[in-house]
Parts: structure tokens; C-alpha cells; sequence
């Protein structure tokens, strides 16, 4: 039975609150989990399941039987306490605040929602540190991110091993993401929670024991000589919480035990290092920021910037991508909206070479739909089975590098530096570098864009506030950074009054002076170039290539081999073919051709490059012009030309001008093919993309109907253990039936037999196959069967009947008749009970035979008898009293022997013979009485009486008999 849910308004926060998380096939988990809890834990747990919106849930009512806590549904504004169950509600989002439950309509449409991650985000802010997380069976990912959020804020996390969950969606998400801390089986996670709720002492000290820092220091060294990376500059109570969180998962309690384990495996020193990076994101991260950063921030950037101008930008500590990303997809809209185009070089970098990876793929779980809109995931990615992988246009404007930022140099020249996941896990040793570092990266006038918890610190001479909310702040001219970028990072052991030595300007200098030098002779010597792409589509333009390149009439193009000028176009198209078949570069070939009425000679040389960031191949054309030719001085001719060489010469110059015009009208063929084929492209790209939005559309029903098969198996377990209740109720009210040896006969309002029990066929001839017949048409071994009309008169008036019926074998039986009544109250027909009262009645039959002989005896005896009771009250007579004192049966049976005939049996000698004397000597002989009775006069009497106890029942019972001595 469940407890009916109470709304309270006074939280505790003095315990730990657990939120469990789980889909389809988890309600075995839950009962499993539950099973093996202690009553009194201490904690609270919260679960989360994806229901049916549509379908009242049982599921308080099914945990129920696995726990002695009370479970609850939950109600808004519901304060959460101790030692109780809370389950969500069908059709909502739940959070946590302040430890209150706060329930709100879902945000997202049916197939898209993600409850669990919504809450466990939400305990995660609640509840910090104190937080637990549990991911149990499911299809999917949701609870991915809200189990990231935990750790991130110091909680545990525990998933289910995906070989004992029904469905292993969740868990293998959850265990892929690297955010479980603790893998095991639901029947064993309740010794894993009372584990963590013992506090590591060694860690949690305000002030740390000698033994303690001696540990650090050791794990600190061990850390550095196993991965080269120093974290002896993070936060020690960062540091102190993910190393205690390795210790419980060791059973480990001293810091230095733990030492000594590291030093031993050194699979746990990697272990440990992957604990210490700390990869929590998301995209659009604090949206209010980066609409800031898309109205005010960018544009002022790209205000006065041409349209070939390279946009910098940095993003350190990226984990997993998501901020790159989301930057990369404002640039573009910010682009789209302008109508300009920028060449755009993003840098993301982390230490976390696995992060990288994962940011390198760009594959992200479903549940980036609570942070990407709807728009800008139909604009930027790519929906496949298990999520979402960015478009190809985004995810090349994306440059991913391994980078420890704080001992690898920073880059340079940057308009933006991006860093918001990091330096809150920072000492301030560390943060006071990093900001002179990252001015050192930003062009003067550059942004720097922190989270809301972090800011500069100290160094106000470097930058100046834009947003001090979003913590945007602009560089300001300073050489403070320049002295301050340290090439190495720190130790765990450094005196924290060294100095760092200075660093040397002088590669610094060789570096621009290199970099100077190379864009002069570039830009002196280098020939006027196109790079295009293996279509011939224009990629970048270096120098003044007007000379040779010209926009054709008609349809706009960028593509480079349509643009180059008539003369020159067949020897390109030429080059550039053998570049694309068989690799082939045309080097120094002179080429010359007529351009505004002048012939001009230029240099073609075509080479095939590959570009290795991209994969892909590009084309490299260049022209470089060569100085006219003198006019040709006239020839003395000594002799006349000969007719015949005149008409041959004629003969070549029709044939070439013929060749010619072929030619060009070949080319001018080639060129409205190409038209056709490119109207052709178009077509079947814009079939292509109606295949794709309908395939989007199929992706999101599959979803929702995967979603609806996840609330249909979460129904299904429940009623499926619903069925297994009834069924027990089933047979226990079958043996209930059978053992009470009560005859019953369930009758609709028809007064069709709906079940019978084994007994109600000795009272009517019932078979199995009566079931559903009419009970007026079964033959009843009653000798009086009107109960059927008793029972349509219940039927009709509610009350309930009842009479001893006899049978036709002399059987007697109690029949009741009552209204049968459902659980809603509603009159559904009769019960008719019959109740075996043949032992009952022979006994009263025997009881009367008794009585009757008794009587006779007594009658005949022809002497004043009475029989009374303990109390005194008479029972019977004989026939003797009744004449000798002129009374009837009915004035004394019942009544008090001293009451009799206006109380004139009140005689005190025979009150004191009754009440002291007979319970004393148990009998009496010739007690003499003397008494005036009125209307029978003076009478002289003796009494003998006898105090008998009857042996069924042990009740006293008095006989008195009364001797007449008067007329004596």
C-alpha cells in the first residue's frame, strides 16, 4: 500500500539525496536496489523513470513491496526527507531546489525529453559534493550529462553494469562518457553508499597532518614522473576530491597506503590522471553569454575588418568540444547574416588527449538538444542513429590540439581567447600566470572571454571590463605580459618565493623578423596564383591576378578555369587536366595569347598539392609574365613567292580558322553541357535535401516511437508485476475459499453464476461449465428454493438476507444474501454464502430433548422447584410452583428470585442462605422459613437447595426446593 504523498515546507539538508535514474527494463533494477537497503540509510532517494504521459503510473505501489520506506509520488513543493522513496510523476520535469522538488510541464516534445538529465543537473547544483548519482537500465542516453555534472561538482556516480541491465543503452553511454565512477550491479550499490557516506578524515581535515601533505607530495611526484604533467598548481581541494574518489573505489582510507598503491600500479597512476581532467561542458554554455558574444562582441571584432581578413581564434581547455563548436556556429551565422566571408582559424586545445579525440569526431549524445535548438541542429549537424556528429563546413573550421597550457608556449596574434572551464581548478599561483599569458596570445584590442567564476585577478593593467557578468575583457597596450609568459610549469616542491628566470626576446625576434621576411618575398617574387580545389572552384587568390582571370557573362562563378581569359583558357584547361588525372605538374610552359587588343606572353605552371589538414586535393596555377616581343622587322625578299606556297599558306589558315571555330564552338558545347549538368547537380541536391529532411522526419518518429516503446516496457513490467499480484490474490483467496468451508456462489445483477467455491455445489449441483448460466436454470437440493427472488430483492434494495435453509439430504445451512460491491462502490451484483449449521442444529435439537426431560422429571416429582442462575435469577420452575404459588411462567423466568410477586421473595433468611451460606457449603438441608406472603398469608417452609456447575459450559447453576410445613 503507498503512502498517500504530503506537501511539507521545511527542508533538511543534513543527509545525502540519491537520484536514480533509469528507463526501460528498470524496474527490476529498482527492485533489486531497494531489496538490498537498509531501512534506516540515512539518505533520500529520488527516482526518475520515463513514464507514459498518458497512463496513470503504479510504480509507488510495486516498490512499495520492496522497501519498508515509505514511497511517495512526488508533489510540487514537496521537501524532501530521510529514509523515504520519492517517485516522479507521469508527464513531468522534476528538479531540485534548496532540497524542495519543484515540478513543471516538460519543456520538450514527446521523444526529445530528457528527465533524468534534468534532475540529476539540478541535484549537481543543489547539493555539490553531497550528490549521487545512479544510472540504471534504459535505452539511450539520457543521465549522460547529468552524471557529468555530479562529478564535475565532486559527487559520486554509480552505473549499472551493462551485463545484468535488461537494456544497456544508458549504462554503456554513461560508462562510454567516463563518468561513472563505480560499475556494478544494482543488488551491490547499497554497500558502495554507505561506503561513500564515510568521510576520508585523512582529506577532509581543515588542517592537514604532516602525514597527509607527505602523501600529496608523493602522489603529486609519482603523477609527474608517470604522465610528465604537473598538478601540484591545481586546487589541493580539488585534487583532494578526486583522489578520494579513487580511494573508495580501492577501499582505501590512509592517503599514504594509497601512495604506495600508485607506486605499484602504475595503471592507477593513468587511472588517477584521467580522474584529474575535469572535462564538463556543454554547448552555449550560459546562453545569456553568448548572445552577448554573437550581438555585441564578434561584430565589434569584424566591424572594420576586409573580407579576406583571418579571424584568430583560441579556445584552452575545450574538453570535448562543445564551446569550440558553438563559437564556430555563431562565426558562421554572424557570416550568413553579414553576407561577408572570413577565412576563420579556431584553435581548440586540451590536455585530455581522449577529449581531444571525442572533440575530433564530433559525435554528440541526443540530449544536445536541451542546449542546441532545433534550428541550429538542423543547420550544423547530422542526425544518425545515436546522436548527433557536426556538419563537415563546422567541423573544418575547428583546428583540435593536445596542448598543456600551462608549460606549452600560448598562441599568438589571436582576436579571441576563450577559456572557461579551467582556471577555477587552478591555484592562484597558476590564474596569475594565465592571464598575462593569454594577453600575450591577443592582438592589442583582443577579447578575453572567461566563465562567471573566474575573473583577472590582479592584473587590471592588462585588460579593461566589457560584461562583468560574461566576464568579457578587452586587452589593453601592456609589455607586463611579455616579462610574465614562463616557459615551464610548476613543481610540487617549489619554494613559493622563487623566481623564474627571464625569458629570452631574442627567438621571439628571430621568429617576426623570419616571419617578415617571408611575407616581403612573397609578396616581391612570388607569381600572381589561384588555388582551387579539384573542380577548379577558386580557393584563395595570392596577388593581382586580373591580368588572367576575369568573371565570364552570365551566371556568377568562382570556378578559376571558367575565369581565365580566351587565350590562355585552352592551355590551362590543359595543365589543369593532367594535374587532375595522372598527378602531372606543368612547370615553365609560355603561353601567348591576345588580351584588349594587345599579345601578351605569360609563364603557366599548374602543380597538384595535397592538403594535410583536410585530407583532400588542391591545384596550384600560376602565371608570371614575360616581356613582349619586339615587332618583327620586314624580310627583303629576294625573290617573288611561288603561287603554289601562297595557295598552300591560304589552305593552312583556312583549315586553321576552321579548326578554330570547331574548337570554340566545342567549347562553347562543353560550357552549356556543363550548364546543364550543374542545373542537373542543383535538382539532385535539392532532392537530395528533401531526402534528407524527410529522412530527419523519420529519424525523429523513430525516436518518438522509441520513446513510446520505452513508457510501453515501462508499463508493461508494471503490469506485468500487477499480474503476478493478482494472481497471487488469486490463490490465496482460492485456498481461502476451500479451507473455510463456506459455500459461495458470486451472482452478476443478471443472476448469472460468475465463480463458485468447491462447497456451494453440496447446495446447488454446480459444475464448471455453469459459469455464465443462469442460477435459475441450476437444480438446488434445497426443500424450499425461493433464495433467487431474495437475491433480485437485494439487488434492489441493498439490504442484505439471510435464513437456515435445509437440504433434501437433511444437511442444514445459514444462507446470506449481500450486495456484491466493486472497488469503485458500484453494485455489480449479489454473494450468496451458505454456512454448514448441521452440527449447530443437532446440538439444539439435543439440547431441547434434554431440557424437555429434565422438565418431565421435575414435574413429576410434584414438589415447588426453581433453578436459578449465579445472579439469582430463575431460569425455571416446575409446575408445582407455578400452581402452589399462582404464577405463570412468563412473571418469573428471568427475573431475580427476590423480586418475585412484588418482592415478597425478598426474605433476608434466604438472601443470606443464597448469597453466604450456599457458596460455602455448596448445599443445604431443612432450612426453615417463616414468612407472610401477601395474598397466600403466614406460610412455613423448608428449603434444601444445591450449588451445580455444569460441566460444557462450567456455569453455577442453584436448585432449590421448597417443602410446605404450614398445615403441620
Amino acid at each position: 500500500m503507498t503512502t498517500k504523498p504530503k506537501v511539507r515546507t521545511t527542508p533538511s539538508n543534513d543527509f545525502p539525496i540519491v537520484g536514480l535514474g533509469a528507463s526501460a527494463g528498470g524496474l527490476e533494477a529498482f527492485m533489486a536496489f531497494f531489496r538490498h537497503l537498509p531501512v534506516d540509510s540515512g539518505m533520500a532517494f529520488v527516482l526518475v523513470q520515463h513514464l507514459d504521459p498518458s497512463h496513470v503510473s503504479i510504480l509507488t505501489e510495486i516498490l512499495q513491496r520492496a522497501t519498508s520506506m515509505p514511497v511517495v509520488e512526488v508533489a510540487n513543493q514537496m521537501a524532501i526527507e530521510p529514509d523515504r522513496v520519492y517517485v516522479i510523476p507521469p508527464n513531468h520535469d522534476m528538479t531540485l531546489l534548496h532540497g524542495t522538488l519543484q515540478l513543471s510541464a516538460p519543456e520538450q516534445e514527446r521523444g526529445h525529453r530528457m528527465p533524468i538529465d534534468t534532475f540529476l543537473r539540478s541535484l549537481a547544483e543543489d547539493q555539490g559534493k553531497r550528490a549521487i548519482g545512479i544510472i540504471l537500465s534504459g535505452t539511450g542516453t539520457d543521465g549522460t550529462q547529468g552524471l557529468r555534472a555530479i562529478v564535475d561538482k565532486g559527487g559520486v556516480s554509480l552505473v549499472q553494469d551493462p551485463a545484468t541491465a535488461k537494456y544497456d543503452g544508458m549504462p554503456s553511454s554513461a560508462i562510454n562518457a567516463g563518468v561513472a565512477t563505480h560499475v556494478v550491479a544494482p543488488d551491490q550499490m547499497a554497500d558502495l553508499l554507505l561506503l561513500s557516506r564515510s568521510p576520508q578524515s585523512s582529506l577532509k581535515s581543515a588542517q592537514p597532518a604532516p602525514a597527509t601533505i607527505s602523501g600529496m607530495n608523493q602522489i603529486m611526484m609519482l603523477l609527474r614522473s608517470g604522465t610528465s604533467h604537473d598538478f601540484s598548481g591545481y586546487k589541493k581541494s580539488t585534487i583532494g576530491r578526486r583522489i578520494e574518489r579513487r580511494m573508495a573505489q580501492h577501499n582505501i582510507e590512509d592517503i599514504e597506503v594509497y601512495a604506495r598503491h600508485l607506486k605499484s600500479k602504475p595503471d592507477e597512476v593513468h587511472s588517477l590522471f584521467k580522474e584529474l581532467l575535469i572535462n564538463v561542458t556543454s554547448f552555449f554554455r550560459d546562453p545569456e553569454a553568448f548572445v552577448l558574444l554573437k550581438q555585441e562582441i564578434l561584430p565589434q571584432i569584424l566591424a572594420d575588418k576586409p573580407d579576406d581578413y583571418v579571424l584568430r581564434l583560441w579556445v584552452a581547455g575545450c574538453a570535448t568540444g562543445e564551446e569550440a563548436y558553438s563559437i564556430a556556429m555563431i562565426l558562421r551565422e554572424i557570416m550568413e547574416e553579414a553576407h561577408r566571408e572570413f577565412k576563420i582559424q579556431l584553435y581548440s586545445t586540451d590536455l585530455d588527449d581522449d577529449a581531444i579525440a571525442l572533440a575530433r569526431a564530433g559525435f554528440y549524445p541526443h540530449n544536445i538538444t536541451r542546449d542546441v535548438s532545433s534550428e541550429r541542429l538542423r543547420r550544423f549537424f547530422i542526425k544518425e542513429d545515436n546522436g548527433y556528429r557536426v556538419k563537415k563546413e563546422l567541423r573544418e573550421m575547428v583546428v583540435f590540439a593536445i596542448q598543456n597550457v600551462i608549460k606549452d608556449p600560448p598562441f599568438t596574434k589571436m582576436d579571441m581567447v576563450s577559456c572557461r572551464n579551467l582556471m577555477i581548478y587552478l591555484g592562484s599561483g597558476l590564474q596569475s600566470r594565465l592571464i598575462p599569458a593569454f594577453h600575450y596570445a591577443l592582438k592589442p584590442g583582443g577579447v578575453l572571454f572567461l566563465s562567471p567564476s573566474e575573473s583577472i585577478g590582479s592584473h587590471t593593467e592588462l585588460f579593461t571590463l566589457i560584461s562583468r557578468k560574461w566576464k568579457f575583457y578587452r586587452t589593453t597596450g601592456s609589455i607586463t605580459s611579455h616579462c610574465a609568459v614562463m616557459p615551464g610549469g610548476l613543481s610540487w616542491a617549489t619554494d613559493n618565493g622563487a623566481k623564474f628566470p627571464e625569458v629570452q626576446m631574442i627567438k621571439a625576434k628571430e621568429t617576426n623578423i623570419a616571419e617578415l621576411t617571408r611575407r616581403a618575398l612573397l609578396q616581391a617574387f612570388a607569381p600572381a596564383s589561384v588555388v582551387t580545389d579539384l573542380k577548379g572552384e577558386t580557393l584563395y587568390i595570392h596577388g593581382d591576378t586580373d591580368r588572367y582571370l576575369r568573371p565570364p557573362p552570365g551566371h556568377a562563378t568562382l570556378n578559376a578555369i571558367e575565369m581565365v581569359q580566351d587565350g590562355l583558357q585552352l592551355a590551362v584547361r590543359t595543365a589543369f587536366g593532367l594535374a587532375i588525372s595522372q598527378g602531372k605538374a606543368t612547370l615553365g610552359h609560355e603561353v601567348s595569347f591576345m588580351a584588349g587588343g594587345e599579345a601578351r606572353r605569360v609563364i603557366l605552371e599548374v602543380r597538384p598539392l595535397h592538403d594535410a589538414e583536410s585530407g583532400q586535393g588542391v591545384v596550384l596555377v600560376s602565371f608570371q609574365d614575360l616581356p613582349a616581343l619586339p615587332p618583327a622587322k620586314p624580310l627583303r625578299h629576294k625573290r617573288a613567292a611561288d603561287p603554289s606556297d601562297l595557295k598552300r599558306i591560304e589552305e593552312l589558315e583556312r583549315d586553321l580558322s576552321y579548326a578554330k571555330e570547331n574548337l570554340q564552338a566545342t567549347i562553347e558545347e562543353q560550357q552549356s553541357s556543363n550548364e546543364e549538368l550543374k542545373s542537373t547537380n542543383e535538382e539532385l541536391q535539392s532532392t537530395n535535401e528533401e531526402l534528407q529532411s524527410t529522412n530527419e522526419e523519420l529519424e525523429t518518429s523513430k525516436e518518438e516511437l522509441q520513446s513510446v516503446n520505452e513508457e510501453l516496457t515501462t508499463i508493461n513490467a508494471e503490469l506485468q508485476a500487477k499480474i503476478e499480484q493478482l494472481a497471487g490474490m488469486q490463490s490465496d483467496m482460492k485456498n481461502l475459499l476451500d479451507n473455510i468451508n463456506v459455500g459461495t456462489i458470486f451472482i452478476d445483477d443478471h443472476l448469472n453464476v460468475r465463480r463458485f467455491s468447491r462447497e456451494a455445489a453440496k447446495v446447488y449441483r454446480l459444475i464448471a461449465s455453469d459459469v455464465g448460466r443462469p442460477l435459475g436454470d441450476i437444480k438446488s437440493d434445497l426443500d424450499d428454493d425461493g433464495l433467487l427472488a431474495k437475491a433480485q430483492t437485494v439487488i434492489d434494495t441493498l439490504i442484505p438476507y439471510e435464513r437456515e435453509v435445509r437440504t433434501i439430504g437433511g444437511d442444514w445451512y445459514l444462507a446470506r444474501i449481500q450486495p456484491y460491491r466493486t472497488l469503485e462502490n458500484v453494485i455489480d451484483g449479489v454473494v450468496m454464502t451458505f454456512s454448514n449449521i448441521s452440527a449447530r442444529i443437532a446440538a439444539e435439537v439435543a439440547e431441547q430433548e434434554v431440557h424437555d426431560i429434565a422438565e418431565g422429571i421435575i414435574n413429576a416429582i410434584g414438589k415447588p422447584m426453581l433453578v436459578l442462575d449465579g445472579s439469582f435469577n430463575v431460569i425455571s420452575a416446575s409446575g408445582a410452583f407455578y400452581h402452589e404459588f399462582g404464577v405463570s411462567p412468563a412473571e418469573i423466568q428471568g427475573r431475580s428470585i427476590h423480586s418475585l410477586g412484588n418482592h415478597q421473595w425478598d426474605i433476608p433468611a434466604l438472601r443470606e442462605l443464597l448469597e453466604t451460606i450456599l457458596p460455602n457449603q455448596q448445599t443445604f438441608d431443612g432450612f426453615e422459613v417463616d414468612h407472610s406472603f401477601p395474598g397466600l398469608g403466614h406460610r412455613k417452609m423448608l428449603l434444601n437447595g444445591r450449588r451445580i456447575v455444569c460441566k460444557a459450559s462450567g456455569r453455577p447453576l442453584i436448585l432449590l426446593t421448597i417443602q410446605d410445613q404450614t398445615a403441620a
